[in-house]
């Protein structure tokens, strides 16, 4: 046996006689006795004995009936945007620290008070708002001049109608004031989703402005959906809307990241993946309470897909770990499915640094929703393949620009652009072509980021996507 690090060597050990070495530990241990008397081992373990006797004995008998419907009872009435899942969720996707139990625990307790999530007395509730917005509500906004752009009639700042107004979200909302007049039912809620959906490509407003107003009012649905307690099939559709929201503005935010207004762009983008996660795991829940037995329901794969592509590169979570689990509460049918079998692909070849495989199969085979999902990374495998390519080849066999723009799925103008950005110059051959001279030590990922680079394969993604949405 190895004796590196040991505090003595089992040698010197083993040299001590037994005997000597125990009644040398009992005297020791009688000395010390005598002389603190109040640290008598056999009392203190009796009085603790006492103690925690005397708390099992006063200790009321668990209640076995009611434990279970109260189980299900919360299951039920928090099922949207549980809280120690979306803490999970939170985690993963929006890629921060794990942080310590009590502090997610807080913050998960003050994100309830802000939804509006302690829903039990409206279990039974069916809200009568026939309007996008509560009367009270505009007349409200009216007077204290607090309508968006979208909200605004003839553009007037201080006059909306009930075709233009829509709730807002409320943090501090109140279980005990709250009127049925003021909460939507689910057909007012359905409709309501469709034309803020419709906003996205429909206003030349700046997308940021968009963003943000879609934001909350998708919050104060989620709200209205909760406080009625409404977790049935009806609900997955729209749940599933607002993942596809927050998952496009997850691309749309990226493009818009440059300028005066980067750093605001990038606030909204952190709030975004926040959101994102909370309706996943709602999304992901709903799912699960209205399966049925051995069967998936029609999107859940493509959805369940969004969460493994979005924890790619969370590099402060043992994601190795995190997925394995995950994937052990995933439906047999999904796990299976050719969409969840796209997102295992990916997260191989990025972890194994497969480039070329990575840009071929994302351009082949990837929906609208998993390559906004994606993006992000796509810059990063770049970079990757280019530090590759420059330690790799060969100093006298300069690598051709146009090879390295099918490579990477950009336009030769962009690969010139890229390779600058990492510190690497590009120059011209005997017969003037664009090449990249191999064994440059220049080579650096730059700290303000990659700018906005395009994609070769969007076009037939977003052609896809148009197919399957006239079907």
């Amino acid at each position: 046996m190895s004796k590196v690090g040991t505090p003595y060597s089992y040698k010197s050990f083993n040299s001590i006689p037994i005997a000597a070495f125990f009644s040398s530990t009992m005297e020791r241990r009688q000395n010390q006795q005598q002389q603190n008397p109040r640290r008598n081992p056999s009392s203190s373990s009796s009085s603790s004995s006492h103690s925690s006797n005397h708390r099992w004995r006063h200790r009321p008998p668990p209640n076995r009936t009611g434990g279970d419907a109260r189980a299900r009872h919360r299951k039920d009435s928090h099922l949207l945007d549980s809280g120690d899942a979306t803490a999970h969720a939170s985690e993963a996707v929006a890629g921060g620290s794990t942080g310590n139990r009590e502090r997610r625990e807080q913050r998960r307790r003050d994100q309830d008070r802000e939804d509006g999530r302690d829903c039990g007395e409206f279990a039974s509730v069916v809200g009568t708002c026939p309007y996008m917005c509560p009367v009270g509500e505009m007349a409200q906004r009216e007077r204290l001049r607090d309508l968006a752009v979208f909200e605004r009639l003839h553009g007037n700042p201080v006059k909306t109608s009930p075709e233009l107004a829509v709730k807002k979200f409320c943090r501090t909302i109140s279980t005990k004031h709250v009127q049925l007049s003021d909460i939507r039912p689910f057909s007012v809620l359905g409709s309501t989703l469709d034309y803020l959906m419709g906003l996205m490509n429909s206003t030349p407003e700046p997308f940021e402005r968009v963003h943000d107003f879609i934001f909350d009012r998708t919050r104060s649905i989620r709200q209205d959906l909760s406080m009625q307690n409404i977790v049935d099939k009806r609900v997955i559709h729209m749940y599933e809307k607002m993942v596809d929201f927050h998952v496009i503005s997850h691309h749309k935010l990226r493009l818009s990241s440059s300028g005066p207004n980067s750093v605001n762009i990038s606030s909204l983008h952190h709030l975004n993946r926040e959101q994102l996660a909370k309706v996943l795991t709602s999304l992901y829940n709903l799912y699960d309470l209205n399966r049925d037995p051995n069967s998936m329901h029609k999107n859940e794969p493509e959805y369940r897909s969004l969460y493994v592509l979005l924890c790619l590169n969370s590099e402060s979570l043992p994601e190795g770990e995190r997925l394995s689990l995950w994937f052990r509460h995933v439906p047999t049918p999904v796990v299976k499915s050719k969409e969840m079998f796209f997102a295992r692909r990916i997260l191989r070849y990025f972890g194994t640094g497969n480039y070329n495989r990575f840009f071929s199969t994302i351009a082949a085979e990837a929906s609208y929703l998993q390559y906004c999902a994606l993006e992000p990374y796509i810059d990063k495998v770049r970079a990757l393949a280019v530090l590759c390519i420059n330690n790799g080849g060969y100093k006298l066999h300069p690598y051709p620009i146009a090879h390295l723009s099918s490579l990477l799925m950009m336009e030769e103008s962009e690969v010139e652009s890229f390779c600058n950005a990492c510190g690497l110059e590009t120059s011209l051959d005997e017969r003037g072509n664009k090449v990249l001279p191999t064994k440059q030590p220049a080579f650096n990922h730059p700290k303000a980021g990659y700018e906005k680079y395009g994609f070769s394969g969007l076009e037939n993604i977003c052609r896809g996507r148009g197919a399957e949405e006239n079907v």
